[in-house]
């Protein structure tokens, strides 16, 4: 059987992944995180008033995470996130975007981008499978 060709392309009307980094330390260490999650409610009634809300969840923290990684056929399972960083993944939005420009547009709207990172890319479709 031939290897099969993929279609990756990004074009008008993508889903975009929003990965939303910030410092859970500093995060935590907010005594009121209350206005944040309501503010994230309204963005994200905001989006899905617009038809653009695919998915969004928050992570739990890093702590409890468990990396896992294959080498030379071997499993290593390893507690805590893949890398040391500053910033950690702390959650996600999925939108469908009419392009890059509209999801960094709703990216600036996430309270995290005010004090972290909000990470947009478009997600890979093969147009060519079959649903």
């Amino acid at each position: 059987m031939a290897p099969r060709s993929f279609d990756w392309t990004v074009e008008a009307d993508v889903k975009f992944l929003m990965l939303i980094h910030y410092d859970e330390r500093a995060y935590e260490a907010i005594e009121d995180k209350t206005p944040i999650l309501q503010e994230c409610g309204r963005v994200v009634e905001d989006v899905a008033r617009r038809g653009q809300f695919l998915a969004a969840a928050q992570l739990h923290p890093t702590t409890t995470a468990t990396s896992v990684r294959v080498r030379g056929g071997k499993r290593r399972v390893t507690d805590g996130p893949f890398a040391e960083t500053r910033e950690q993944l702390a959650g996600f939005l999925l939108v469908d975007a009419a392009n890059l420009d509209d999801a960094i547009a709703i990216a600036g709207t996430l309270p995290p981008a005010r004090f972290g990172t909000i990470e947009v890319r478009p997600i890979l479709e093969d147009k060519g499978a079959t649903r």
